[in-house]
């Protein structure tokens, strides 16, 4: 069985930093609640292909139309709502790693992303140092450079 991934707009940030900043941060609350101090991103939907999504598929992350992050997804947990509704909550490895840019159009929700699809990660400085501006890798990312 090939592994398979999921694609989500990263609401609410503009750089990879921002979610690596929110996500210490809920890790930290975690922490000193005496939770499990691991990344989580909860969901409406529960994914049909879980078994594909487990078998070393990640969370590709949209910043303001392009793909730049992944995390790897380590398992599916069930949350109730405060409305007592379940719900899933997409538990992640902390590593966050950067890949190189795919534009991609705005979309409601998560969807499914074929490994084929998905975008190589970035090795070496630039992976480990600061992104472009998000408008210089989105056209460098159209015309192939980057």
């Amino acid at each position: 069985m090939a592994s398979l991934h999921l694609i989500k707009l990263c609401v609410g940030a503009d750089r990879v930093e921002d979610l690596l900043e929110w996500q210490a941060a809920r890790i930290a609350e975690y922490r000193a609640a005496g939770q499990e101090p691991l990344p989580v991103h909860v969901t409406r939907m529960w994914p049909k292909r879980e078994a594909e999504l487990l078998d070393g598929g990640a969370l590709y992350w949209v910043f303001k139309g392009l793909v730049l992050a992944r995390q790897r997804i380590l398992r599916l947990d069930p949350r109730d709502g405060a409305d007592g509704i379940r719900r899933c909550a997409i538990v992640l490895d902390p590593e966050v790693i950067r890949t190189a840019p795919q534009p991609r159009r705005p979309f409601q929700g998560w969807r499914y992303l074929p490994a084929p699809d998905a975008p190589p990660d970035l090795a070496g400085p630039l992976g480990d140092g600061p992104a472009l501006p998000p408008a210089m890798a989105a056209e460098l990312a159209l015309i192939g450079v980057y």
